[in-house]
């Protein structure tokens, strides 16, 4: 058996103000959402060079820039629904739009554009989440409507060169995902199946011996986004469960970082002068909370060059 791990606490960093909500049912909305009223979904957290903050606000369709003081501004609003975000090695910012497939932004005009909608003429069920390899290959999650029901869910891989290697197509519900810190597996949060999977990737790409790395619990979503810490250990944004869980290479849960308020903790970024405080989007409230930890985040590429 596995001691209780440690509860670290969090606090408010910033708050979508009541000026940049709006209630509307969009299609998301009604199919994910049912009766809650939903006036934002603040989702994929990333940080630029300089410190600021991104978010993606699905509800609005909306991408946002938070300053390390806490202030929000519209980057870009477009006829989309994005989930994820990140930045890459060159500082361009990508999007994964369930609606509408990857997307990349231009920050400096608010421009968003497709890049990639479909494979082999079929589209994608509903893409969610997004990471960079340090080769600057790009592994985002298919999730759509999937779960135990239709475990179906796609893990893709975009090369540099911009080829699209389908990984897994047997997933419940795929959705945050990471690498270890040598590059050699891909752990992937299956929301509806509360667990997180271990991806094995062998020198060729292909994947072996998928396995389960750990089995959560909990009635109301399941977890969501993940990151690495600078000691290898997996961060997971448990939704519905008001929490983020600190696992250790081996699976053994080491740390709770509890909400302050709000239990939808959808997705989380290390930041802040020294990479220790981590950022959770709780997206009930729209709001951005912060936690310090005991050893910073891994750092992005985007950040070294």
């Amino acid at each position: 058996m596995f001691a209780p791990p440690e509860v670290i606490e969090t606090e408010i960093f910033a708050r979508l103000p009541a000026s940049l909500r709006r209630v509307r049912d969009t299609s998301w909305s009604v199919a994910n959402r049912r009766d809650v009223v939903t006036d934002s979904f603040l989702e994929g957290p990333s940080f630029d060079r300089d410190g600021n903050l991104f978010v993606v606000d699905l509800q609005n369709g909306r991408i946002y820039r938070i300053s390390p003081e806490g202030v929000f501004e519209i980057v870009a609003e477009y006829d989309g629904e994005p989930l994820g975000l990140k930045i890459d090695r060159d500082g361009r910012i990508f999007i994964t739009d369930y609606r509408r497939g990857l997307m990349e932004l231009n920050p400096a005009t608010g421009q968003v554009h497709c890049l990639l909608n479909s494979r082999a003429s079929e589209h994608f069920k509903g893409v969610n989440d997004l990471f960079f390899s340090a080769d600057g290959d790009l592994y985002f999650t298919d999730q759509g409507q999937t779960g135990l029901h239709d475990p179906s869910g796609r893990v893709y891989r975009r090369t540099s060169g911009g080829r699209l290697d389908p990984l897994i197509s047997n997933a419940p519900s795929p959705n945050g995902l990471v690498m270890n810190s040598s590059e050699t597996i891909l752990y992937v949060a299956m929301t509806r199946a509360n667990a997180i999977w271990r991806l094995p990737l062998m020198p060729d790409g292909t994947v072996s011996k998928v396995g389960l790395f750990v089995q959560l619990s909990g009635s109301l979503a399941g977890p969501d986004g993940m990151a690495l810490d600078s000691a290898g250990n997996l961060v997971v944004a448990h939704a519905g469960m008001g929490a983020a869980w600190v696992f250790s290479p081996l699976g053994e849960p080491l740390y709770r970082v509890k909400s302050c308020t709000g239990l939808l903790t959808t997705n989380l970024a290390y930041g802040g002068p020294d990479g220790r405080d981590l950022y959770i989007t709780e997206s009930d409230t729209g709001t951005i909370l912060r936690a310090k930890m005991p050893l910073p985040g891994k750092p992005m590429f985007s950040h070294q060059i």
